[in-house]
């Protein structure tokens, strides 16, 4: 068996696979994104000028936490530093500067709606965005498999030796079943809940990330570290925070009109 392609070449050109599959996500998400915000009401006319901030901010992000938690790869050769087109990415370091990056420009261009309304929005739309990049994106990047395994699902990845755990279509597959979660969550709740269904989302895929790094990835892996376990864990803890707080706010709201027209 043949490893699983990391590149395309036309003549010359030389296309990524990882870079073509992660913008096919991105675009996804978008379109997704600005679907869901004008079907809630919120409007979408700077949705484009959002994701760009966000964009920029995430990457950043994530390449910088990628090389800092995998020093011993960068130290001493700056030049690798930037090269995407080799794979890198964290997602836990793109969530920690593209969220605050959010959060200000949410409240900016936003300032009629809730926090809790917008993220139940666009939440669904990044985990299904993140479903497809999991898919079109790791499974095609160097070095992108999990522990080595004589299991018949096997597949082989370059820069790997041995068949590998297929994390990215794993990955893939468990966000995927979150989307639909949090859709039927969503149908069933019928905004009487606001904030709950982003609150699902983190708290699910923060535990599922923490498990997959865990014993799928591996400690010793690339990609797998502490840090990343620990991060998910952290999300999935501020997830139950905010669906305490989100189920709370709403009962208030149920109680209150009652409480005004008792006599």
């Amino acid at each position: 068996m043949e490893p699983v392609p990391t590149s395309l070449h036309l003549g010359p050109l030389t296309f990524h696979l990882y870079g073509i599959g992660l913008a096919l996500a991105t675009i996804l998400a978008y379109s997704y994104a600005a679907r869901r915000l004008r079907r809630a009401g919120l409007g979408d006319t700077r949705w484009a000028r959002f994701t760009v901030a966000v964009l920029i901010a995430a990457l950043i992000g994530a390449r910088v936490a990628h090389v800092a938690t995998n020093w011993s790869l960068y130290a001493g050769r700056p030049a690798q530093w930037f090269a995407l087109w080799n794979g890198g990415l964290s997602s836990f370091g793109a969530l920690a500067t593209a969220i605050p990056v959010a959060l200000i420009l949410r409240r900016r261009w936003w300032p009629d709606t809730t926090l809790a309304r917008f993220a139940d929005a666009v939440v669904p739309a990044l985990v299904a965005g993140w479903a497809v990049g999991r898919v079109l994106g790791p499974q095609f990047m160097y070095q992108g498999g999990g522990h080595l395994t004589h299991q018949w699902f096997g597949m082989r990845y370059a820069g790997q030796a041995g068949r590998r755990v297929p994390v990215p279509l794993i990955q893939g597959l468990e966000d995927g079943t979150l989307w639909l979660i949090l859709l039927a969550l969503q149908r069933r709740l019928r905004d009487r809940v606001p904030g709950l269904v982003a609150s699902v989302a983190m708290i699910v895929w923060g535990l599922v990330r923490a498990y997959d790094e865990r014993w799928l990835l591996g400690q010793h892996s690339h990609s797998g570290s502490v840090g990343v376990q620990l991060a998910g864990l952290a999300l999935a803890a501020a997830g139950v925070v905010c669906a305490l707080v989100a189920t709370r706010r709403a009962a208030r709201a149920r109680v209150s009109p009652a409480a005004r027209s008792a006599p």
